[in-house]
């Protein structure tokens, strides 16, 4: 049967208007705008669900997720962390290469969509990761071959440092994939945790975290891959933007670089370190209010092109180490749409912004065709989200297998009611 998903707010490619969505095998044949069904239009055997009061949106794309498969089971699968990511409205999804084995391979890349596609409840795609063995890999593919290339200009996790400059400059100038680059400095990190250390030893304040991985640090980085970019016009996408001084090298006009930041750096700040502690830490480090005030206008501006989660889940236990031991990464992707909708509410950018940055943007940017959108003939990616339903995250009702959130405790204003992938609900809230 057909279904025809009537008298929702539908918020997409700029506007919001009240209308309905037919889907038919998965697609979508046709958008209506009206606040009647139009069900003598459709025809034939249609399922009709009333959406009166509801928000739909198109799919989230999440172009930044670490769901740990294959190598680290403990900490999140393509099953769990899709199931989590269906719940939070997030549809689309591209895992990062600092796996076990590491995705540095065609053969490994092959096994790691093979792997996702016995459980991911969502779309997928794999990035290959950049290393100082495998350039002439990945100037030789097309995007017919993959995804984008991960380039580590810091050392996050995993070690797929790249800092031999002709390697850079020739991966910048053949690359036909984005490149998508993790910028900190390595040597201005690496002086900052000394320092540090002979200061406090393995007891270093977890506060310290946006002083050790600093804004010079990001700023020094991603100059570095922007003049790389602006040298070779190679399609430079900057990950997790997290400081108002790396907005400066941003927002240019550029059409081969973009920008994405994410929902903790829009939510968190400095001081947020002495409640959170570990549970905060991540790479890029969480930074001042004035930084996450400068994020919060470059989202609403443009200058930061979209929104992604980076997550990435820990244990509790993996958490309760020291500074120098507890890991970096946060789980994010089961909140990330209703902690935006929340930013929406309060006023630091519309609705529409939200969708533009977290469905739009990242299908422009990566060539991601027939999703992202409420458009005829488009795949029947969709959520629908109640607004004005309050409801508490809490570490029970986290979906992500690490088993706590950094949201836990806070009340949000908007719920994700069906999340439907390929016409087929995946998610129905209870």
């Amino acid at each position: 049967m057909k279904l025809l998903i009537h008298s929702a707010r539908i918020v997409n490619e700029g506007a919001s208007f009240d209308g309905s969505v037919l889907v038919d095998q998965g697609t979508i044949q046709g958008v209506y705008a009206g606040a009647q069904p139009p069900l003598p239009e459709v025809g034939g055997d249609v399922e009709a669900l009333n959406a009166a009061g509801l928000l739909l949106l198109p799919g989230v794309i999440d172009a930044h997720v670490h769901f740990r498969d294959p190598g680290f089971p403990h900490k999140g699968t393509w099953g769990s962390e899709s199931r989590a990511a269906v719940a939070g409205g997030v549809t689309t999804v591209a895992d990062m290469p600092n796996t076990l084995p590491q995705t540095t391979s065609m053969a490994a890349l092959q096994e790691k969509n093979a792997l996702a596609a016995q459980s991911a409840l969502t779309n997928y795609y794999c990035y290959l990761g950049a290393t100082a063995n495998n350039i002439d890999l990945l100037v030789r593919l097309t995007r017919d071959d993959a995804f984008a290339v991960k380039l580590f200009l810091g050392s996050s996790t995993g070690s797929m440092l790249l800092s031999d400059e002709p390697l850079l400059c020739r991966l910048f100038a053949e690359c036909r994939l984005p490149i998508v680059a993790h910028c900190e400095s390595e040597s201005i990190i690496r002086q900052n945790t000394e320092r540090y250390k002979s200061l406090y030893g393995a007891q270093i304040p977890f506060a310290l975290h946006p002083q050790i991985r600093s804004a010079e640090a990001c700023y020094a980085a991603t100059e570095h891959a922007v003049r790389l970019a602006r040298r070779y016009g190679a399609q430079l996408h900057v990950a997790h933007v997290s400081t108002a001084r790396e907005l400066e090298l941003l927002g240019a006009g550029e059409a081969n670089i973009t920008a994405e930041t994410c929902p903790h750096y829009l939510w968190f700040c400095d001081e947020d370190y002495a409640a959170k502690g570990a549970l905060l830490k991540c790479n890029p480090a969480v930074k001042s209010s004035a930084d996450r005030a400068a994020l919060r206008r470059a989202v609403a501006s443009g200058v930061v092109a979209s929104i992604a989660t980076d997550h990435a889940p820990h244990t509790l236990g993996e958490k309760q180490g020291s500074y120098l031991s507890a890991p970096s990464g946060l789980p994010l992707i089961q909140h990330s749409l209703v902690a935006m909708l929340e930013l929406a509410q309060q006023g630091f950018f519309s609705v529409e912004t939200v969708v533009e940055r977290m469905c739009h943007a990242p299908a422009r940017i990566f060539g991601i065709r027939r999703r992202g959108f409420i458009r005829a003939g488009y795949a029947a990616d969709l959520v629908l989200v109640k607004p004005d339903a309050p409801w508490q995250a809490t570490n029970e009702n986290t979906l992500h297998r690490c088993g706590w959130s950094a949201f836990a405790g806070h009340t949000f204003s908007h719920r994700v009611i069906r999340t439907f992938v390929n016409g087929k609900v995946v998610y129905a809230a209870r």
